[in-house]
């Protein structure tokens, strides 16, 4: 028998009855309340770039750049300065609680 199965019934009990509230349910699907897709997906498409071409200009592979469009992770400040210089953009974040929205605004020509 596999130890990893053991459960006492207690154990048992509290898992069965056990519900998520709404905000964990959130948290769980984004653990980090990080949001930048719009953003960065929007400029990159304005710009005709697809994620390879953004990450190619960027130095970068394109699966980092699907993560973050997704929001599978957090990127780091140098990382977002680098895109945002490659979008030809202003770089903003806005923090509030444990939510953080990133936005690249386009420079004006």
């Amino acid at each position: 028998m596999n130890h990893t199965r053991w459960k006492l019934a207690r154990e048992r009990k509290i898992t069965a009855s056990h519900t998520e509230s709404p905000e964990v349910k959130a948290l769980r699907i984004n653990p980090h309340g990080f949001r930048s897709r719009p953003g960065g997906f929007d400029r990159r498409t304005e710009l005709g770039l697809s994620q390879t071409g953004l990450a190619r200009l960027a130095h970068m592979t394109q699966p980092p750049i699907s993560k973050l469009e997704l929001g599978g992770t957090i990127p780091t400040l140098p990382l977002l300065v680098r895109l945002a210089t490659v979008l030809d953009a202003s770089l903003n974040i806005a923090l509030d609680g444990n939510a953080a929205d990133v936005v690249f605004t386009p420079h004006a020509a």
